[in-house]
């Protein structure tokens, strides 16, 4: 799929430490995928931060289309069981 990264999320993505290719590798092998709001999408996978030294949760929110998916914000969190959507 292409991956158009905006430039706010582009300048987030900088800001936060969070290099260009983790986002296209985890838009196109999302282990999780959930509606947002406005219509949006938010993909997210758990990945070891080296610089954190810890596991943290890589969240990508966007617009998807059957060709692209523009990424509108990026951000990591250590708080993975706030987002983590549990299948039980």
């Amino acid at each position: 799929m292409e991956v158009e990264i905006k430039e706010h999320a582009g300048f987030e993505a900088k800001r936060r430490g969070i290099p260009e290719e983790l986002i296209v590798r985890v838009v196109n092998n999302p282990q999780q995928k959930a509606p947002s709001k406005k219509g949006r999408i938010i993909i997210q996978n758990k990945f070891y931060d080296n610089k954190e030294k810890k596991e943290m949760l890589l969240r990508i929110i966007g617009l998807e289309t059957t060709e692209n998916f523009v990424v509108i914000t990026v951000y990591k969190t250590s708080k993975i069981s706030k987002y983590w959507i549990r299948e039980d």
